[in-house]
């Protein structure tokens, strides 16, 4: 079911072509498997995406991003794909797909889709044919090497998942690279063909409408062609940024299994190829410890890579101090000048921010509202909108490999994977009429979407005045960004695009902050969605409160 209907509106929209609409743009995350199940298997399915879209649209986002629901063993719920070209059936299909798109564009919501390129499933054909023997026409599309002569992988390189990066094949006698579970064999990029063909997916779904791609672990696409070993970290050198601490992927420096600069050869083919169709989007997640902001600014440089690129600076579990915003944000300009941010802080691989951080609700707000002011396109994830935090999921509901493999000191993603509350009162949420593969949280219920839509003072609520607010602000959306103050539990910086200048100033504590405004005639906004007192020049911002302000 791989072919286009020539009669069906696909690629269509009522959208106004704007080649530049995704600077800025606010991204709503939807994790398919926990959106909505329409079928009763407990199982989210792209009909009820479509169901839920009036609900994206009315948070007032620019767009969706849609993890993957392509063909798939699922053994990682997607993300191990074994058909580029087809809808999996537990989602729906191609005709659903082709829906989605359009009533999302009725909407006025874009559609991003999740493009896993750096490998497939073990299931996909190209691997099939691949292991058969070393001289066949895909035999090198994988990574494939001999074994050490005491029998050993050929490099130290490990999984993300634990363990080595490579696993034995005995039919072809070698080893062949995996960066995360061993069925989730590595394409060689080295191979022009396998380039192709990827590209060939790419201008598929370019062709059924979509607006844009996340490309899923987009520096892992590449691999040193001398196979060298990874260096060792010092003590003082390893983080958990990417990787949970009992991992010993963290140990190493990863300079020849991923982050190579051949990658910037296949980035520059795939951007040609998305320049072919109108107003089309492009974001990298870069996982990346050591030199995340560096492989950022490099794939994104000029017009011919990447449009935007994500790495973990915010998704880690470091806490967001005002000084912390403020490095991070400088040191992005200072690398990356001529680059544009993409930035979230939670998504479907971590600890929903909430919980990470432990924030209150008061607390919850004034993040969201930094996060909605900082220079870049913003990336949400689903039940963010609702203030979720991560749900304790018992180790005998657990479906995460990567939680199963390093229980109980690493729980996995499930915790953050848990399906969406509609329902207060529905049994399991108003998710599903079955039973949920994954347990819906007690908690979660209380937050539910019905729940919250009426009440004026929710954080649904304040997620909808917060991204209407950006909208009236230009400056928000593209403008330039100066750190004016920054301290532990305060930032404050200006935004400013023509003849607008915004200031954004955020008390990131439970104390009331003073503060002096800079010089100039500035008019604090009431029409944003915070309450402040004292005067223009000195004002009081409350515990956990921001302010904005225009220079007149």
């Amino acid at each position: 079911m791989n072919t286009i209907d020539p009669s069906a509106a696909i690629g269509t929209s009522v959208l106004a072509s704007d080649p530049d609409w995704w600077r800025g743009a606010v991204i709503y995350q939807i994790y398919p498997r926990s959106y909505q199940d329409t079928n009763g298997d407990g199982i989210g399915d792209l009909p009820g995406i479509i169901q839920r879209l009036p609900h994206v649209a009315s948070l007032g986002v620019d767009a969706i991003w849609v993890s993957p629901f392509f063909t798939s063993p699922m053994l990682d719920y997607g993300y191990d794909v074994s058909d580029y070209r087809d809808v999996d059936p537990m989602f729906g299909t191609l005709a659903d797909f082709d829906e989605l798109i359009a009533t999302a564009h009725d909407l006025g919501v874009r559609v991003i889709i999740d493009l896993v390129l750096s490998h497939t499933s073990d299931q996909h054909p190209w691997f099939k044919e691949s292991r058969t023997n070393s001289n066949n026409p895909k035999s090198d599309w994988y990574v494939w090497a001999d074994a050490k002569p005491d029998g050993t992988p050929p490099t130290n390189w490990l999984s993300i998942f634990g363990g080595p990066g490579w696993e034995w094949d005995g039919g072809r006698m070698q080893y062949y690279m995996h960066n995360f579970l061993t069925e989730q064999p590595d394409l060689n990029f080295h191979n022009r063909d396998v380039q192709d063909a990827l590209l060939d997916v790419a201008r598929f779904w370019l062709e059924r409408g979509v607006d844009g791609f996340r490309l899923d672990t987009v520096n892992f696409y590449v691999h040193d062609p001398e196979l060298r070993d990874n260096p060792p970290l010092s003590n003082t050198e390893i983080s958990d940024a990417i990787a949970p601490r009992v991992n010993p992927y963290n140990f190493q420096s990863h300079l020849y299994d991923k982050s190579r600069p051949e990658n910037v050869d296949f980035l520059e083919r795939l951007r040609l190829v998305m320049d072919d169709f109108d107003s089309i989007t492009s974001v990298g997640e870069v996982g990346e410890d050591q030199r995340g902001l560096e492989i950022q600014a490099e794939y994104t440089e000029g017009s011919d890579r990447l449009h935007m690129c994500y790495g973990f600076d915010f998704l880690s579990k470091p806490f967001p101090t005002g000084e912390r915003v403020a490095e991070i944000l400088e040191r992005f300009q200072r690398i990356a000048a001529n680059s544009w941010a993409c930035w979230a802080f939670s998504n479907h691989d971590v600890v929903r921010h909430t919980s990470r951080w432990s924030l209150s609700d008061e607390a919850h707000r004034a993040y969201m509202a930094l996060l909605l002011s900082l220079r870049g396109s913003i990336c949400l994830y689903q039940g963010e909108e609702l203030g979720l935090q991560e749900a304790d999921v018992s180790f005998e509901d657990l479906q995460d490999p990567y939680g199963i493999r390093f229980w109980p000191s690493f729980k996995g993603r499930d915790g953050c994977r848990t399906p969406m509350a509609w329902d207060a009162d529905a049994a399991h949420g108003g998710f599903s009429e079955g039973k949920p593969w994954l347990p819906v949280a007690e908690v979660h219920t209380a937050q539910a979407v019905d729940a919250q839509h009426a009440n004026p003072t929710s954080m649904l609520n304040f997620y909808r005045a917060m991204i209407a607010y950006r909208k009236t602000q230009s400056a928000l959306i593209k403008g330039s960004f100066a750190v004016i103050e920054a301290d532990e539990t305060f930032i404050a910086f200006k935004r400013e695009l023509g003849d607008s200048t915004v200031l954004c100033a955020f008390n990131l504590s439970d104390e009331p902050r003073d503060m002096t405004l800079p010089d100039g005639n500035w008019q604090i906004d009431e029409t944003a969605p915070f309450n402040v007192s004292g005067t223009d020049t000195n004002p009081v911002l409350p515990p956990w409160q921001a302010l904005f302000a225009e220079l007149t």
